[in-house]
């Protein structure tokens, strides 16, 4: 009988802990949580640690405890968008502090891109609010990612011309949205806007349904081709964390890690189908073989 009470008194003061996480406005700290539960800091810490290995609260960067994987993974069985946003932005920051670029995270909606979130480039150049435009599809990396996984459909009629590179060619496109399935990213190179560069990612819920995309953008004299392949590596490795936190399990894990199998393609790039798209495996067998010459 004694054993039976002190199991139940976990259960009840990890039940307290939890409510208290899922009830905040925002992140709360340690320190918040002790004082309202009235728990001892050891027992506090303890039960934290059992309910973040269970999926049931995470941590943030700076240490603060939210709702964990599991009510997530809840809230998007029916498809719902709401707090995609909420969920994604320590990914986006860290994106952003990675790359110093315009990160943006963008959805399907009415047959265009809608961004639904971003974080701004450390950079003058280059940085734009994207927020609240909505863009084409067919020439924005968002919009390949979604078009090429299925997320978003081309309305009917011709493609619009927003650049001179923009491929106003649907055969063509179909090309691009191939080579984006098999490196598992996309590029654009002054499609939307002249001297604008962008890879974008994608981000995946539980069954694998791509439900939007993680983009990095900047002007092309900072997104030059050798640089591609690093910044489209840190973004699907944001995009597959994300996604995992979504309920994403892939098939195959790459190399073990347990990284989404869509990023696996850029692992080892191999020759794109479009003109446009080669310059990202050209990137990275540069990349390789400066690091070769290092080690030498």
């Amino acid at each position: 009988m004694v054993s039976t009470r002190g199991g139940t008194q976990a259960v009840d003061r990890a039940a307290r802990l939890l409510t208290e996480v899922v009830h905040a406005p925002g992140s709360v700290t340690f320190t918040e949580l002790a004082a309202a539960t009235g728990l001892a800091k050891s027992t506090t810490s303890r039960l934290l640690l059992a309910l973040e290995r269970n999926g049931l609260v995470r941590r943030d960067d700076a240490g603060r405890f939210r709702p964990g994987e599991m009510f997530v993974r809840f809230a998007w069985r029916g498809g719902a968008e709401a707090g995609l946003t909420e969920v994604a932005q320590p990914f986006l920051d860290r994106l952003g502090r990675d790359t110093g670029e315009t990160v943006n995270l963008g959805v399907g909606r009415d047959g265009r891109v809608e961004q639904i979130a971003q974080v701004d480039s450390v950079y003058v150049i280059g940085a734009t609010n994207w927020l609240g435009r909505a863009v084409p599809l067919h020439c924005t990396a968002i919009g390949k990612v979604l078009l090429a996984y299925g997320a978003a459909t081309l309305p009917p009629g011709r493609l619009e011309r927003r650049a001179e590179q923009t491929i106003t060619s649907r055969a063509a496109l179909e090309a691009e949205l191939a080579a984006a399935r098999q490196r598992g990213y996309a590029v654009i190179d002054g499609e939307l806007e002249p001297g604008l560069v962008a890879v974008a990612a994608p981000v995946c819920r539980d069954g694998g349904a791509v439900v939007a995309a993680l983009s990095v953008s900047g002007p092309g004299t900072r997104l030059t081709p050798p640089r591609i392949a690093d910044v489209a590596a840190a973004c699907m490795a944001q995009a597959s964390a994300l996604s995992a936190v979504l309920g994403h399990r892939p098939e195959h894990p790459a190399h073990g890690d347990g990284a989404p199998r869509l990023a696996q393609a850029a692992q080892a790039p191999r020759a794109a189908q479009a003109p446009r798209a080669a310059q990202a495996p050209r990137a990275a067998q540069a990349r390789a073989q400066a690091q070769k010459e290092g080690a030498a």
